[in-house]
């Protein structure tokens, strides 16, 4: 196991960072097959469990900086259309439409639509709010941005489309567990195995999108 001495300046807390992304095995394989980041292999893992990248043509890609999903998503399905945006600047990915902008900006879902040009099978969202250390807090707004993503993928996802959202431990609240059931056949919560142990972080997995129109028939 490789350490690191604690350099003049440098806190205890990332001196432990370093020495875990050192020894993390997924870090490794990430770097040897070419993945901007280890969390690559949560996609890989839940697609291997769903089936999520399946003969997918449109996917949109909320959070997409570094790059790693929407590197799994071009391996998988090299033919789809990807459009992500995230805050941070992400290097260029071929084939993939990215927008450096906020997620809650008034023109930002407009903007993932053109670049998208029609509706998506696949909402994915690894978007995370910056934790304040107040789990209370740091729920409610990291649920705060899965409301944005359900709401942009009920807008943008064709019928049977799915949608998979980072939320944290204790999975969604009712309120969103029961939007979610109602426009998506299935929902389930997983924690995949390259997320790490001591990660309070799942993710709800949303598939066979209802369509506006069975819903409003569903529910009349």
């Amino acid at each position: 196991m490789k350490r690191i001495k604690t350099a003049r300046g440098r806190k205890v807390g990332s001196t432990r960072w370093l020495e875990r992304q050192l020894n993390d095995p997924y870090v490794k394989r990430a770097k040897a097959e070419g993945y901007r980041s280890r969390a690559a292999y949560k996609l890989l893992e839940l697609d291997e469990k769903f089936g999520l990248l399946k003969g997918v043509k449109s996917v949109v890609d909320l959070g997409i900086a570094p790059g790693g999903w929407s590197q799994v998503v071009r391996k998988k399905a090299p033919t789809a259309k990807i459009a992500g945006i995230d805050l941070l600047p992400t290097d260029p990915i071929e084939g993939v439409a990215i927008l450096q902008m906020d997620f809650n900006a008034d023109d930002a879902e407009e903007r993932l639509k053109a670049a998208l040009g029609g509706p998506a099978d696949l909402v994915l969202s690894d978007m995370a709010a910056n934790t304040v250390g107040h789990p209370q807090t740091d729920h409610l707004r990291t649920m705060g941005l899965v409301e944005l993503g359900l709401e942009f993928a009920k807008d943008v996802l064709r019928p049977g489309g799915a949608f998979v959202a980072k939320v944290l431990a204790g999975g969604t609240d009712n309120q969103l567990l029961a939007e979610l059931k109602m426009h998506f056949a299935t929902v389930k919560h997983a924690k995949p195995p390259a997320s790490r142990k001591d990660s309070s972080e799942w993710y709800v997995v949303a598939q066979g999108f209802k369509g506006t129109s069975e819903v409003r028939t569903g529910s009349s």
